[in-house]
């Protein structure tokens, strides 16, 4: 609701700029401190969060530019500072810094799985802050409502977004915001007590394609259409590409589950006298 945070002199501070600095910032430490517990380097952790970061910042705008038929009709928007202060496509972000992580674990020495496992509960913590920016400037809006939690945008978040003024919209931004932020607190408790490495990657896949793939249901925002296959599914982008990450995370899960369990040494039984008594 409050597009800019401060104005220095003609230059305005965006408040979804800085809440999305800091969704950034407070994801990375989350992993550092999480890695470190699992006896990993936490300065090779923040290496590969910055080159993460980067991979996410490269691959949202990319997914934009795929979802946006006016970027790919005026090349020379891509140059323009709406293009450039946007946040971009959440999942072009979130395919890219994985790839960009598994591409270079190796680089640094560090292993796969408890790595994915130590950065998941910081994904989730950094989107729930940066939806917070979201609704902050009033994009990703919802459908409108009339239920009593519906809000209206400011003159100022329609300039800023095209945000529609006058209606009372599903607060989309904050669902997710919160959502999120629940799904973060499960992590942090399931890292502590996982049973196997990925699961909890796996599971933050699985929480995280289903809670998308419902929200976009309520979502009214122009999201483009990828090669035709929003109007030939009735599904948003976002939520095609939720049922591939909650798939995935699925398959994942159950495929280190049974690894764990095959690799787990058998209790060979006593074949003592007194141990045959006691069975």
């Amino acid at each position: 609701m409050y597009p800019e945070l401060v104005r220095i002199g003609s230059f305005p501070v965006h408040t979804y700029g800085v809440l999305l600095a800091l969704a950034f910032l407070t994801a990375l430490v989350v992993a550092a401190r999480l890695a470190a517990q699992d006896g990993l380097a936490r300065d090779r952790i923040y290496d590969l969060g910055l080159w993460m970061l980067l991979a996410a910042l490269l691959g949202s705008k990319a997914l934009m530019l795929l979802t946006e038929p006016s970027y790919r009709a005026e090349p020379r928007q891509l140059l323009s500072l709406d293009f450039l202060r946007s946040g971009g496509v959440f999942y072009g972000g979130f395919l890219a810094a994985v790839a960009t992580g598994y591409a270079l674990v190796r680089r640094y020495g560090l292993p796969w799985w408890p790595t994915a496992d130590a950065f998941a509960p910081g994904i989730a913590l950094g989107q729930a802050i940066g939806r917070q920016g979201c609704f902050a400037a009033g994009c990703c809006w919802g459908k409108p409502t009339v239920l009593p939690w519906g809000v209206q945008f400011t003159e100022l978040g329609h300039e800023v977004t095209g945000v529609p003024l006058g209606i009372h919209l599903h607060p989309t931004q904050l669902y997710e915001s919160f959502a999120a932020f629940a799904v973060f607190l499960f992590l942090i408790w399931l890292h502590r007590r996982k049973s196997f490495n990925g699961q909890v990657i796996a599971t933050y896949a699985m929480f995280y394609g289903v809670m998308r793939f419902t929200i976009e249901f309520f979502r009214d925002d122009p999201r483009g259409d990828i090669w035709g296959l929003t109007t030939l599914t009735h599904l948003s982008t976002s939520q095609m590409i939720s049922l591939l990450v909650g798939i995935s995370g699925l398959i994942i899960f159950i495929i280190r589950r049974r690894a764990a369990i095959q690799q787990t040494p058998l209790k060979v039984a006593s074949t003592t006298p007194d141990a045959a008594r006691a069975r």
